[in-house]
């Protein structure tokens, strides 16, 4: 089984005695799931319910380590500090500590190791000295085999602060707990899932050929649907509106991003289906097994 170091991770630490509280009150995921499994995949959203960025809790013996996008970690403290507000809780990055992760078969990793939440046999996470054993792999090795299970990460898949949870499939990957009760953007969110009014999804996309850099337009007979995420050789990720995408197939229009046609389709994981499917009150994705290209 590979392993890597993620640079492009950081590292947050959170400590006192109602750091419990303090999350389970902020966070899309529910923090009782959390200490069972000892990690969790999940988000801290805007009051309008937009994703300020999402990232992974897992427990600690002082508390919690939040494993996050550098990108987006200065900005996480910021907001974390703000709600803290007289909360018995320290927040402290550490850059002393790394992100690592393994994947594949025949399992060796470390006894602080956990299963990654959002895909059954996906691979581990652990945090760990950031001067740490050399990894036998890469970091892009990582997100090939991330990519190539469809799975987004954000910043990259999905732009922070202008996308909602839906749009970036956290409600299909474990990230939002809808039963656990209050936190930020909570209302918008549950008001997403029982309206059914999400129209932007994450889907994977095969090129003719490699696929361009992330942040491409992808067009439905030039139209704009969406746009490319991170990609690995032909196969790549995107947000699409699918009512748009689902138009332009039922006319044979074509598919593209950049000068390359693509197909398009549905995650394995995907608990979502095609507008169509909705309308007739069906069920989408991994449950109904629709998961063919839908775009050539």
């Amino acid at each position: 089984m590979p392993s890597a170091r993620l640079p492009e991770r950081s590292v947050i630490a959170l400590t006192g005695e109602s750091v419990f509280s303090f999350l389970q009150n902020i966070i899309t995921a529910d923090m009782d799931d959390i200490d069972r499994l000892g990690i969790g995949y999940s988000a801290l959203l805007t009051p309008q319910g937009k994703v300020i960025c999402d990232f992974f809790v897992m427990t600690a013996d002082d508390g919690y380590r939040i494993d996050v996008a550098q990108t987006a970690a200065d900005t996480l403290i910021k907001r974390l500090t703000l709600y803290r507000l007289r909360a018995k809780v320290e927040i402290a990055a550490r850059p002393d500590l790394a992100v690592w992760v393994a994947w594949g078969e025949d399992a060796v990793v470390p006894e602080k190791a956990v299963a990654d939440p959002r895909l059954a046999g996906l691979g581990y996470r652990w945090i760990a000295a950031e001067d740490g054993e050399p990894a036998p792999a890469e970091a892009s090795d990582w997100h090939a085999w991330r990519i190539a299970h469809g799975l987004p990460e954000g910043g990259v898949d999905f732009p922070f602060d202008d996308s909602f949870p839906h749009d970036a499939a956290l409600d299909a990957l474990g990230a939002i707990a809808f039963d656990k009760g209050c936190y930020i953007g909570q209302e918008v969110v549950s008001r997403m899932r029982h309206r059914g009014t999400a129209r932007r999804r994450i889907v994977t996309v095969t090129g003719e050929g490699a696929l361009p850099e992330a942040g491409a337009e992808i067009l439905a007979a030039g139209n704009p649907i969406g746009r490319l995420g991170s990609s690995s050789g032909d196969t790549g990720i995107a947000v699409v509106r699918l009512d748009r995408l689902e138009k332009a197939v039922a006319a044979d229009q074509p598919v593209e991003a950049g000068a390359v046609r693509l197909q398009v389709s549905l995650p394995d994981w995907a608990t979502y289906g095609w507008p169509s499917q909705a309308a007739q009150g069906q069920s989408g994705g991994s449950e109904n097994g629709d998961t063919e290209p839908a775009a050539s």
